[in-house]
C-alpha cells in the first residue's frame, strides 16, 4: 500500500525543498499538493527536484479555472522534469467556488464536463507524443489548432501522465472506472461508503470501457486523529471534529452523511455554514461520527488501525492531519516526519484491491 504525504506550503523555497527531501527519505511513496490556499502546480518543480523516487502529484487540482492545454502542458512539464514521477489529480469542486471565487463559467453540470476534459487532455497529450494532427471536437471543449512551434514534442523513455479522478458521488466515480488510472476519494468517506457506492460505480466504468477494477488505483484521503501521547491526541480529535464539520457542510458530500443516516445533521451544518456560523458547528459531530469518518489513535497505533479499515479496499493511502491553514503548517510537518518510524509497518498492510 502507498503512504502518501499531503505538502502545503511552507514559508520558503529552501523549507519546501528541505521537507520534501526528508519525506522522500523517510520513504513516502507519493507527495501531493492541494488546491487549497496555494496553487497546485508551482511547488511541483520543487519537488521534482529535490526528490528522487517518491511520486509527486496534485491532489487534487480543480479543472475549470484551467483550459485543457493549461493543464496538459503544465502536466507535460512535471512529468518531463519528474522523470515520469508525476500524477494529475483531477476534480470539479462545486458551482459556488468556480463561478465566485475563482470567476470561471458553470454552464452545465460538471461530471460531463469533467469527462470531455479529460478526453481533450489526453488528445493534447497525444498529439505532444506522436504529433498527432489536433482533432478533438467536444461540446465544450476543442484542440484542433496547433503547430510543431507549440508542441513540446515526446519525452523519451517515460510513459503517459497518470490521471486520478476525485470522486464521491457515482457519476464521477464510474468517469474514474471508464477513462482514470485512479481514483482520489474525498477526505469525508467511510469504508461502508466505499464498499456500497464507490466501487460498484467504478466498476460499472470500468466494465463500460472494456477494463477491470486492476486497472484503477483507489486512493483514499482518511482524516487522522492522532498524536504520541493523549494530549496530543486529543487535540487532534478536535481539529479533526472541527474539520469533519466544514465538509459536511457542504451540500455535494451529503450522500455519504445520507448514506449513514446522518442526513439531519448535515443539513444543519449546511444552513450554519451559509449563515458563516463556523464557530458553532464542530459541536454537532459526535463522537460516532468521528470514529466512523476519522481514523483515531496514537501514531504507533495507526498501522492496525489503518489496516482494519480499509486493508482490501484501497491501493493508497493520503494522510490527513487537519486543514492545510497556514497556522497549522508547523505541525503537519512535525507529523509527517513523527510517522517515519511506523511508516514500513503501514505500507506492508496487505490485500489491496485485490492485487
Amino acid at each position: 500500500m502507498r503512504i502518501e504525504a499531503t505538502i502545503t506550503a511552507p514559508d520558503s523555497i529552501e523549507e519546501l525543498a528541505a521537507h520534501a527531501r526528508e519525506l522522500d527519505r523517510l520513504g513516502y511513496d507519493s507527495l501531493l499538493v492541494p488546491e487549497a490556499g496555494h496553487d497546485p502546480y508551482l511547488s511541483q518543480m520543487i519537488l521534482a527536484e529535490h526528490t528522487r523516487r517518491a511520486r509527486i502529484g496534485t491532489g487534487i487540482a480543480i479543472s475549470f479555472p484551467r483550459s485543457p492545454f493549461v493543464t496538459a502542458q503544465l502536466a507535460w512539464d512535471l512529468q518531463r522534469f519528474s522523470r515520469g514521477r508525476f500524477v494529475l489529480g483531477l476534480g470539479t469542486q462545486v458551482r459556488a467556488h468556480n463561478e465566485r471565487r475563482y470567476s470561471t463559467p458553470w454552464p452545465s453540470p460538471p461530471g460531463p464536463r469533467l469527462r470531455e476534459y479529460i478526453l481533450c487532455v489526453k488528445a493534447i497529450h497525444e498529439h505532444f507524443r506522436t504529433g498527432a494532427k489536433p482533432d478533438f471536437r467536444g461540446q465544450y471543449y476543442q484542440f484542433t489548432l496547433s503547430n510543431p512551434f507549440f508542441n513540446p514534442g515526446p519525452i523519451a523513455g517515460v510513459g503517459a501522465v497518470p490521471i486520478h479522478v476525485a470522486a464521491v458521488n457515482p457519476y464521477n466515480c464510474r468517469l474514474a472506472g471508464e477513462l482514470g488510472d485512479g481514483i482520489r476519494m474525498h477526505p469525508l468517506n467511510t469504508p461502508e461508503y466505499l464498499r456500497d457506492v464507490i466501487r460498484p460505480a467504478v466498476a460499472a466504468g470500468a466494465a463500460a470501457a472494456g477494463r477491470s477494477l486492476a486497472d484503477i488505483e483507489f486512493a483514499i484521503n482518511p482524516f487522522f486523529a492522532t498524536g504520541s501521547d493523549a494530549t496530543e491526541l486529543a487535540q487532534s480529535v478536535e481539529l479533526i471534529r472541527k474539520h469533519i464539520s466544514f465538509y459536511a457542510a457542504t451540500a455535494s458530500y451529503a450522500a455519504v452523511m445520507r448514506h449513514h443516516g446522518w442526513d439531519g445533521v448535515g443539513e444543519r451544518l449546511i444552513a450554519l455554514s451559509r449563515e458563516g456560523r463556523w464557530d458553532e458547528m464542530p459541536a454537532l459531530v459526535s463522537d460516532a461520527m468521528l470514529e466512523t469518518f476519522a481514523i483515531v489513535g496514537l501514531l504507533d497505533e495507526l498501522p492496525q488501525k489503518l489496516a482494519e479499515r480499509y486493508g482490501g479496499l484501497v491501493d493508497a493511502v493520503n494522510v490527513v492531519f487537519g486543514p492545510p491553514y497556514a497556522a497549522l503548517q508547523p505541525r503537519q510537518r512535525d507529523l509527517f516526519v513523527r510517522l517515519g518510524p511506523v511508516l514500513p509497518a503501514l505500507q506492508l498492510i496487505a490485500g489491496a484491491s485485490g492485487r
